[in-house]
């Protein structure tokens, strides 16, 4: 399965994709949920899918800024 690398940055003004983090390599995302009970992940997840017109879940990283996505 395709996975991919997602640096996020919560309780943002609005849901963007910034760049690329070439050192850590993963995708650099703003999301505009707080990130208590599971809503900056359920919005990453829900963002993402929507965008890339795939659907992802979160691997690992539930509690980081730093996340797995796997693509199903």
């Amino acid at each position: 399965m395709e996975r991919l690398r997602v640096i996020v940055k919560p309780n943002s003004l609005k849901n963007q994709i910034l760049g690329f983090d070439n050192e850590k390599k993963a995708l650099i995302v703003r999301i505009s949920a707080r990130p208590e009970d599971n809503k900056a992940n359920a919005e990453l997840v829900k963002f993402l899918s929507k965008e890339m017109k795939q659907k992802f879940r979160i691997v690992s990283g539930f509690k980081s800024r730093e996340k797995l996505l796997e693509k199903y």
